[in-house]
């Protein structure tokens, strides 16, 4: 039995969020450690990237955040953002391993710095998106999970911390909410009875697609981490717009 829909999301925390992101940030630099520099050029998990454009990503993002806090644009251009990707991936493992450390402790120090009236700005994002200031630590540890995920090299999906895979879960189910390149309702239901709304608004044209399995088998589908492993559903998935 369904016990909520959409639940009311708890208030941020943005100092609790900066604190979990650095414990996922360390895991992420031991992991790296492990790396020599032919493992650091193998193919990642995303198609077209390797170990090395996920973690010269990584770096570059966190000076983009920075940028964010400092009301500066957080990428000069997309074509300069990919750019400083493609420059930094076929860098040493020792080279990576420190500007992914050295990046991360840049932007922790700009978190520490806000003041409590700080996190409550509207801030600008890329392509025009804008949020709460107090939304940047939460999104920059989505970027850190992820990613490590995305090295594969042994930490999967099964590895994320409980708390920030429900976190995910209603973040994509707000990120998909309305979104015009999912033609149906879809409800996300978890093995516990609490369901998600998303996809297109119901309106009794399309059938409601029920999404059932666990929260981590939700997120890896919704994230673009698996094409649906471990859910079930009457209907065909719906296809999901790229991230």
């Amino acid at each position: 039995m369904t016990q909520s829909a959409n639940p009311a999301p708890s208030a941020p925390d943005p100092v609790a969020d900066a604190a979990a992101l650095r414990g996922a940030t360390d895991r992420l630099l031991a992991a790296v450690g492990q790396l020599d520099d032919a493992t650091a050029s193998k193919p990642s998990l995303l198609p077209g990237w390797t170990r090395g454009h996920v973690l010269a990503h990584l770096a570059r993002n966190a000076d983009a955040l920075i940028n964010v806090l400092a009301a500066r644009p957080m990428y000069d251009s997309a074509e300069s953002r990919d750019a400083d990707i493609e420059r930094d991936a076929p860098r040493s493992v020792a080279e990576h391993l420190v500007d992914v450390r050295d990046s991360a402790a840049r932007l922790d120090g700009a978190f520490a710095a806000q003041r409590d009236s700080d996190w409550e700005r509207t801030v600008e994002l890329r392509n025009g998106v804008t949020d709460r200031a107090y939304s940047l630590p939460f999104r920059r540890w989505i970027e850190v999970e992820l990613h490590h995920v995305d090295l594969g090299v042994g930490y999967a999906m099964d590895d994320l911390p409980a708390a920030f895979i429900e976190r995910e879960l209603a973040n994509m189910a707000r990120r998909f909410a309305g979104h015009p390149g999912i033609g149906v309702p879809v409800e996300l239901r978890t093995e516990d009875g609490v369901s998600w709304r998303t996809g297109a608004a119901e309106d009794g044209t399309a059938k409601t697609v029920v999404v059932a399995g666990s929260p981590t088998a939700l997120v890896a589908w919704l994230t673009g981490r698996s094409t649906g492993t471990g859910l079930s559903a009457r209907d065909p998935l719906p296809q999901l717009p790229a991230l």
